[in-house]
């Protein structure tokens, strides 16, 4: 279904991103979410309310979150979105190296993304994310602007093979 956000509303991308999932896996039973234990951050829990079943915590392992959504994804048997914040995702570039080797199709959210994270402090804002994910053949990177652009960069980013990164910021813009 389409956006329907008010005109004025301040919603933050992370939060359409997780009504993009669930409306995703509405109409797709192959559409699985997994994340690294910031699920209420992230939003990737609104999946839960569409099916628990396509709900995969991988809690603080990055490296496992990437390696699980490459094997979940591997020929094509689902469409797989992984979930975290971006600074993490450093930890598993690794894994998305091999992935562009092995040809998967995995698209990864990396949330509180830049220097606007506000409450979450330093450690948690991710700079090197658009480089690296840049760095990878034939990945697609995606950095929507606000609610509506973020829900359909993730359709987009569900049709589109090899790796993709949304990037996805902190506050309700």
């Amino acid at each position: 279904s389409p956006p329907a956000y008010t005109l004025g509303d301040k919603v933050a991308t992370r939060q359409a991103y997780g009504s993009a999932l669930a409306k995703l896996a509405q109409g797709h039973n192959r559409v699985v979410a997994l994340d690294g234990d910031m699920k209420n951050s992230t939003f990737s829990q609104n999946l839960l309310k569409v099916d628990k079943d396509r709900f995969i915590e991988c809690f603080i392992c990055e490296q496992n979150l990437i390696g699980v959504g490459i094997g979940v994804a591997c020929r094509d048997r689902t469409i797989a979105f992984a979930s975290t914040f971006a600074c993490f995702l450093s930890r598993a570039f690794d894994n998305l190296r091999m992935g562009v080797i092995s040809q998967t199709n995995l698209n990864v959210m990396g949330s509180h993304c830049g220097v606007s994270i506000g409450e979450d402090g330093p450690s948690q804002m991710a700079l090197e994310d658009l480089a690296m994910f840049q760095s990878l053949p034939g990945c697609t990177v995606f950095y929507p602007t606000d609610a509506v652009a973020m829900e359909r960069a993730t359709e987009l980013a569900a049709n589109t093979r090899g790796i993709t990164f949304i990037r996805a910021s902190r506050p309700a813009l």
